[in-house]
């Protein structure tokens, strides 16, 4: 059942005005304002609850994790309800997604218990090293203190309130304060209370998590700028996230802002690939594209060919293929009508030529299908604009020189594509000669398959550089994400007896 209010330091909280959410089908729910205030009373418990809740063991911050998995999905039929009612996601996508989540959670609980994140390294002491003694170094990675986390509008569960950015902070043993998504109240709603009554079973200080509802920029502001938040983790909009980021810098006290923000995920079709399946790629292509409503952070909205019948035939099959698509809810309102713009922006541009285009009614999305050329892309950089939906972009090029120059020519990407034969002298050759091209511009590079679906694992990247994310070190999925809310610490001659637990 909906609480409506926000969780402040494990009490409910009302508050003096109200918004509703917008549901695709159903009466809308009631949702209390997130305030300025409450932004100041959940930061000073997150600070009240650090110094005890980093102290933690790995073992029970790791039961702690797997307990809010455990009680995710004892609500599961409630939040995917929820989820459906709010977002029109399929009950499918949504029950994978919350599988996902609580994956998540367990993959962190089982990588703290080994301790490797911890990267431990000691130099003893060489006391009668000369000309001068080495004092006893002892290095390890702590917590930096209380994260902010943004939901995000396209994945309710698995990047918002116990999400990725929430479940590796937890495991980091950093407090966790929340800003819910307008866009799905109801599912944060019933999500944080999931990790309510988890932090209640293992009697844990109720700073160590908070969420607040709704409110205007200046909430979100006010949170990014609270002297007790040490990081802020963030997906959304390249403006949103921007200017968040700018924040962060700006304060007396400037605090690193781990933003995934936009990406347009260019393909690259090489000719040997491009002749032997070109009409298998395309439909893949199209299925990728088109899945969710197009409204993944790795939907390959570009592919690039070399000009000539294979390409000719490529845009054929894809058109083909994604005007059998019907109508799809989009997430939200305003992310429809953002997609309308793009459309829009994209299919004024001169030299490009317009494949499949339809009509976009409210929050219902078609897909849209455009051609230019090499020489138009390389002229015009509002074509690398991510447009955030079904909206395919097939970019012809001359040659390999000039796929070589599209390639230079872009932004960063969370992901790049080759699509190759493998073993054929010509693709091995040309895709050479683009993967060190692609490896400053993407944190994931694929070889014959589609990026739309990001593998919770280890080895998982998924950031890049600017406008990609805000930080090319860093990760928001997989167990590397843990490393953005720790920082290192040397003790040096520190007596054992006082050293944290896990350096004895």
């Amino acid at each position: 059942m909906l609480k409506g209010e926000h969780l402040i330091a494990g009490t409910w909280v009302g508050g003096p005005s109200t918004f509703s959410n917008m549901p695709v089908s159903g009466d809308p729910d009631v949702f209390a304002i997130g305030t300025i205030d409450l932004v100041d009373q959940a930061c000073l418990a997150a600070e009240a609850a650090f110094s005890a809740y980093a102290a933690t063991s790995r073992a029970d911050r790791a039961a702690f994790l797997r307990s809010i998995a455990d009680e995710i999905e004892a609500r599961g039929a409630e939040i995917t309800a929820m989820g459906a009612k709010e977002t029109g996601l399929p009950e499918a996508r949504l029950e994978g997604e919350r599988g996902r989540t609580t994956g998540q959670l367990r993959l962190f609980a089982d990588h703290i218990e080994g301790g490797a994140y911890l990267d431990r390294r000691h130099d003893a002491a060489l006391p009668d090293r000369q000309p001068l003694p080495r004092p006893d170094l002892r290095m390890i990675q702590r917590p930096v203190g209380p994260v902010a986390v943004f939901g995000a509008s396209n994945f309710p569960l698995a990047f918002s309130t116990a999400g990725g950015d929430t479940a590796s902070a937890l495991a980091a043993g950093c407090p966790v304060v929340v800003k819910g998504h307008s866009a799905h109240p109801g599912v944060s709603d019933l999500v944080a209370q999931a990790v309510d009554a988890a932090r209640v079973a293992f009697g844990l200080h109720p700073g160590v998590f908070s969420q607040i509802q709704g409110g205007n920029r200046a909430v979100g502001q006010a949170l990014v700028n609270d002297p007790r938040i040490k990081a802020v983790g963030f997906t959304g909009s390249l403006g949103g996230g921007r200017a968040l980021f700018d924040l962060c810098a700006a304060r007396p006290e400037p605090i690193p802002f781990f933003g995934e923000l936009g990406s347009v995920n260019p393909m690259f079709l090489l000719p040997g690939a491009l002749a032997a399946r070109g009409a298998e790629i395309a439909a893949g292509w199209a299925g990728s594209l088109s899945m969710g409503a197009g409204q993944f952070c790795t939907n390959p909205g570009v592919a690039v060919v070399i000009a000539g019948a294979e390409a000719e035939a490529f845009a054929a099959a894809a058109t083909k293929v994604l005007s059998a698509v019907g109508p799809q809810v989009m997430l939200t309102d305003g992310i429809a009508a953002a997609y309308r713009d793009g459309r829009d922006r994209i299919a004024v541009g001169t030299g490009v030529q317009g494949l499949l285009t339809s009509t976009c009614d409210l929050r219902n999305a078609k897909p849209y299908l455009y051609r230019t050329t090499g020489a138009t892309w390389l002229a015009d950089a509002d074509l690398g604009e991510e447009v955030f939906g079904p909206l395919g972009l097939i970019v012809e090029v001359t040659d390999a020189d000039e796929m070589q120059a599209v390639a230079q020519s872009l932004k960063g990407q969370l992901t790049c594509t080759l699509h190759l034969c493998e073993g054929d002298s010509g693709d091995t050759g040309a895709a050479r000669a683009l993967l060190p091209i692609l490896e400053r511009k993407a944190g994931r590079i694929l070889a014959n398959g589609f990026p739309t679906g990001v593998e919770v694992a280890d080895a998982m990247v998924h950031g890049g550089p600017y406008p990609a994310s805000t930080n090319f070190g860093a990760t928001s999925v997989g167990t590397l994400s843990i490393r953005r809310w720790l920082k290192p610490v040397c003790f040096q001659n520190i007596p054992e007896d006082i050293l944290p637990a896990d350096l004895k």
